[in-house]
């Protein structure tokens, strides 16, 4: 026998394993072509093909993000529906398609951010390829005899300013007759400018959020296009109807906003007053656009006070009694608006675009305050209502009748502090409108129940415990207005102003005579005025007066409450009325409901006024007015 050295054995051992593992390292390496009888060459059409898949699901992923502010799949997010105060719903609907706003108020007072990360964007775009990959149509290759099969598809992406990376790990199996190949690795290169235009709507977002830029803009809109705050020399009221103010509001922010635009090569300014326009701090370049827009038929809330029944009034200083001495009279004004509403953000080149939705708050006529916190956060309260409507678990009855007690169908509402909750319908069960609904728990909460052709009423409860509603509602009539002047019948179109107003608690009603007479009323109880104008040719003298004021004292002494008395001059100029008070009158009355349902009209009757020749006359007629009676009878 031979003996074998151990030693010897064991080297011989250690060169069978480095064999083995080179030759298993030789085999991942080169196994494409060890398990191929040909060479890639020959399925490069194939792969060709595959890439371009890629490719297209790729532009296609990166076109639906683009068009809904970074999202490929909205569903994912919690969809919250607007409300009377922030009409915003969490999505803004642009041509039948849902963008996710960035920015938006909840319908219970609640700010609410969804801007997507990059990686979130990245991931959502690699799982719709993943999924898109599978609809790869290779079926004109396998008519050419090919069997092809696949793996399941794993995509990563990194999204770069002007280009995005695609790689695909998914073993692609192709044969054909005794020849086959595989292909794991699967990468592609799809120009775009998407990651440019994300990075720049993130600066403009942020810029938003930091300086409210949108918001100043749009109280310069506001003063331009509605009554804010003013003085006009006149001796009669100034009157707006606040629809039509509205409508101002909104046409002159859709222009204003369209016209707004950042540093840029993109457009041509006309005039150096167009700079106003232009948003310094914000640059874009290489044929790069941005374009602002908000359409009125968008979902907007435009509110304003004081407001005298339907319309806005603002009534003459300076003929007051006492106040005859001022030697003129004139109208002060100020109204305050709340203003929401949305604005798109496009940045686009060619047929590349991104957008974002954000919605402006103006309150109280005030920009809303520069945001610093990331995530969500309140604008004049905390989040713990923000949910409170999810949480119905107290069980009402609420029955709504009229005031005969007949049922009434209605839409009834709750609401607790600033949350507002639709419950639903009360419908018609025998004799009873009613509703059996789940309400929040709330301590002195209000129930509204709302239907058309009666005034809203609201009925105090507290939802702790189960319990039953019984609400009234008053039925509004229609009646027209029959104005008469010393006993004298006035048609609507007297030539000067007449101002009708029914003042009351739930249901305050103006008009004026001749835009048109008819008027809405319930059984309620009203302050009614008719105040009627008339042309003039009376001539104010241009005069001049002086007045003094306290006014704080200068330096420390003003801290602690010293002042001195500052004097002044006032040069008031000639003024021409082209109209004064002629007749009017006074008169508070509860309006029953049988008066109501029984009458075609009501009629109101006044007195004429002295035809003012002198300005104490005219300050006169307003003393009189005062002290006159008016009548006023249902027929």
């Amino acid at each position: 026998m031979i003996a074998i050295n151990k030693k010897g054995q064991i080297t011989i051992f250690v060169i069978i394993a480095i064999v083995l593992v080179v030759g298993i390292i030789t085999i991942f390496i080169f196994r494409d072509s060890l398990f191929s009888k040909q060479s890639n060459n020959e399925f490069s059409e194939i792969y060709g093909f595959f890439d371009d898949c890629i490719e297209i699901n790729t532009a296609n992923a990166l076109r639906t993000a683009g068009l809904q502010g970074g999202y490929i799949d909205t569903s994912q997010l919690v969809f919250e529906p607007g409300s009377k105060f922030a009409p915003s719903s969490s999505q803004l609907d642009f041509l039948g398609n849902p963008v996710p706003y960035w920015y938006y108020v909840s319908g219970n007072n609640i700010i609410r951010e969804q801007v997507p990360s990059k990686n979130e964007i990245q991931n959502q775009i690699g799982e719709f390829i993943n999924q898109e990959l599978r609809n790869c149509d290779f079926s004109s290759f396998i008519e050419q005899g090919y069997v092809i099969n696949n793996s399941i598809p794993e995509s990563k992406l990194r999204i770069l300013n002007d280009r995005v990376e695609v790689s695909v790990e998914m073993d692609l199996f192709v044969s054909k007759g005794e020849l086959s190949g595989v292909k794991r690795e699967h990468n592609v290169f799809v120009d775009s400018k998407f990651g440019n235009f994300y990075d720049l709507a993130l600066k403009i977002y942020n810029d938003e959020k930091k300086q409210s830029f949108l918001e100043n803009f749009s109280v310069d809109v506001l003063r331009l296009y509605a009554p804010v705050t003013g003085t006009e020399l006149s001796c009669r009221p100034l009157i707006w109807n606040p629809a039509s103010v509205t409508d101002e509001i909104k046409n002159g922010l859709s222009a204003n906003v369209a016209a707004l635009k950042v540093n840029g090569d993109y457009y041509t300014l006309r005039n150096n007053q167009n700079k106003y326009f232009v948003l310094d701090n914000i640059n874009v370049e290489d044929g790069t656009a941005v374009n602002f827009m908000y359409n009125p038929s968008w979902p907007t809330r435009v509110e304003v006070w004081p407001v005298d029944g339907n319309l806005m009034i603002a009534k003459p200083v300076g003929l007051e009694s006492g106040l005859g001495i001022l030697g003129f009279c004139y109208v002060p004004y100020h109204f305050v608006y709340d203003v929401y509403y949305p604005v798109l953000i496009q940045i686009y080149d060619g047929n590349e675009m991104f957008q974002f939705p954000v919605t402006i708050v103006i309150d109280k006529s005030v920009p809303r305050d520069a945001i610093s916190v990331e995530g969500e956060g309140s604008i004049s309260q905390e989040g713990t209502i923000d949910q409170l409507c999810d949480f119905k678990n107290t069980n009402i009855d609420v029955y709504t009748y009229d005031s005969n007690l007949a049922p009434v169908e209605s839409s009834i509402k709750f609401t607790c502090i600033e949350a507002e909750c639709n419950i639903g319908m009360t419908s018609i069960q025998g004799n009873d409108a009613v509703l059996s609904g789940n309400f929040p728990q709330c301590v002195n909460g209000k129930i509204t129940a709302e239907a058309e052709g009666f005034v809203p009423s609201e009925y105090t409860i507290s939802t702790n415990q189960g319990g039953t509603a019984n609400i009234l509602l008053d039925r509004l009539y229609d009646k027209q207005v029959k104005l008469f002047i010393d006993g004298r019948e006035i048609n609507q179109d007297y030539n000067g102003l007449i101002l009708v107003n029914f003042g009351s608690e739930k249901n305050s009603q103006s008009l004026v005579y001749s835009d048109s007479n008819i008027i809405r009323l319930s059984e309620e109880y009203y302050n009614i005025s008719v105040q009627v104008f008339s042309s003039s040719s009376l001539v104010i003298p241009q005069s001049n007066t002086r007045q003094c004021v306290d006014v704080p004292a200068p330096g420390i002494f003003g801290f602690f409450g010293r002042t001195n008395q500052e004097c002044f001059n006032i040069d008031i100029p000639s003024q021409k009325l082209d109209s004064a008070l002629s007749a009017g009158g006074k008169v508070s009355e509860y309006i029953l409901e049988s008066d109501l349902r029984s009458s075609n009209f009501v009629e109101i009757r006044v007195r004429s006024l002295p035809n003012p020749s002198t300005l104490d006359q005219l300050q006169q007629n307003y003393e009189l007015y005062e002290a006159s009676n008016a009548e006023v009878i249902f027929r």
